[in-house]
C-alpha cells in the first residue's frame, strides 16, 4: 500500500533508487529548508525581542532567546502605547470600500469585456493590459492632483477611489468569466434579465472564488501599504501601517524592545490569514489564470 501510494507523486519507488535521482531530491529539499529557514527567521527575531529587557536587545553580540526572562509584559506596554483598534479600524474600513470598488468597477468591467458585444472592445481591453507596464511611480503625481481638484484629499475616498483601475484584477476577473458557459446568460436573455440583473444573479455568484481570491490581494494590500495613504490621508483617516511608519518606525525615544512587540502584533495576522486562506488563494489564481 504504502509503494502504490508513493508512485503517485512524480517520481515513482524506483527513481528513488537511482543515486543521482536521491541526490538531486535531497538537494531541492534542502534548498525549500534554507528559503523557508529565511523567510522565519525574521518574524522570530521580531517575536523574541519583543519579549527581550531593553538592554537585552542592545546587546552585542545579539541573542537569539531572552536570557533574562521572558517579558510578556512588552506587549501589554506596546497595546498601550499606539492605539491600535482605531488604526485597525481605519485598514477594514480602506479594505472593506477597496472591495467593494473592486467588485461594482471591475466586476462590471470585467463582465462587460467578456459577455456584452461593442464596437473597438478588444481596444479598449488591450488598452487596459497596456497599464500594466505603466511604473506606478509615474502616476502618483497625476493621482495627486486629480484628487486634489475632486476635493477628496484626506478622505477614504482618495483611496477608494484608484482601487477601480486595477488592470491585473480586471484581467483575472474577465479570464475566468471567460469560462462561464454562455448559454447560462443566453437563456437568461431569453427570459427578459437584463445585464445588470445577469451580472448580479449569474456572473457573481459562479464568480466568488476568483472574488474570494481578490479579496485576500486587497486585504494585504490594505494592510501593508503606507506610502500612499500616509501622503494623502488625514491622521484620523491613516491605516495602521502609515501609524507604525509614524508612530514606531520614526520614533526615537521608543524603547526597542516595544518596538518589536509592536511590529510582531502587526506582522502575524495576515500570515496566520495567508496560512489558512492560501488554498483558496492558489485556486482563485488557477481558475482565474491566463488559458493558453
Amino acid at each position: 500500500m504504502k509503494a502504490k501510494a508513493f508512485e503517485r507523486g512524480i517520481l515513482s519507488v524506483y527513481d528513488h533508487k537511482k543515486l543521482s535521482t536521491k541526490l538531486g531530491y535531497y538537494f531541492m529539499n534542502l534548498i525549500i529548508l534554507v528559503m523557508m529557514c529565511c523567510m522565519v527567521y525574521p518574524l522570530a527575531i521580531s517575536l523574541f525581542n519583543g519579549l527581550k529587557l531593553n538592554k537585552e536587545v542592545n546587546t552585542f553580540p545579539p541573542t537569539f532567546l531572552p536570557r533574562d526572562g521572558w517579558h510578556f509584559e512588552n506587549y501589554k506596554k506596546a497595546w498601550e502605547y499606539i492605539d491600535l483598534p482605531k488604526y485597525l479600524k481605519n485598514t477594514l474600513l480602506i479594505f472593506g470600500g477597496n472591495m467593494l470598488v473592486t467588485i461594482i468597477v471591475l466586476g462590471f468591467a470585467a463582465y462587460a469585456l467578456s459577455r456584452m458585444k461593442f464596437p473597438f472592445q478588444s481596444v479598449i481591453y488591450y488598452f487596459f493590459l497596456l497599464t500594466l507596464f505603466v511604473p506606478a511611480t509615474t502616476y502618483i503625481i497625476p493621482n495627486f492632483v486629480n484628487l486634489k481638484d475632486l476635493g477628496l484629499m484626506g478622505s477614504f475616498a482618495a483611496i477608494w477611489l484608484p482601487a477601480g483601475a486595477n488592470a491585473f484584477f480586471l484581467l483575472l476577473l474577465k479570464t475566468f468569466m471567460d469560462g462561464i458557459n454562455i448559454e447560462t446568460f443566453e437563456s437568461a436573455r431569453i427570459d427578459g434579465a437584463s445585464e445588470l440583473r445577469s451580472f448580479f444573479q449569474i456572473a457573481f455568484p459562479l464568480s466568488i472564488p476568483i472574488f474570494a481570491t481578490l479579496s485576500i490581494f486587497v486585504f494585504a494590500t490594505a494592510w501593508n501599504d503606507w506610502f500612499w495613504p500616509n501622503f494623502i490621508l488625514s491622521q484620523d483617516h491613516k491605516p495602521l501601517s502609515a501609524a507604525i511608519k509614524t508612530f514606531v518606525i520614526d520614533a526615537r525615544r521608543l524603547d526597542l524592545n516595544i518596538k518589536f512587540a509592536i511590529l510582531t502584533m502587526v506582522m502575524f495576522p495576515p500570515v496566520i490569514l495567508f496560512l489558512f486562506f492560501q488554498r483558496f488563494i492558489l485556486r482563485g489564481l488557477y481558475l482565474g489564470g491566463v488559458k493558453g
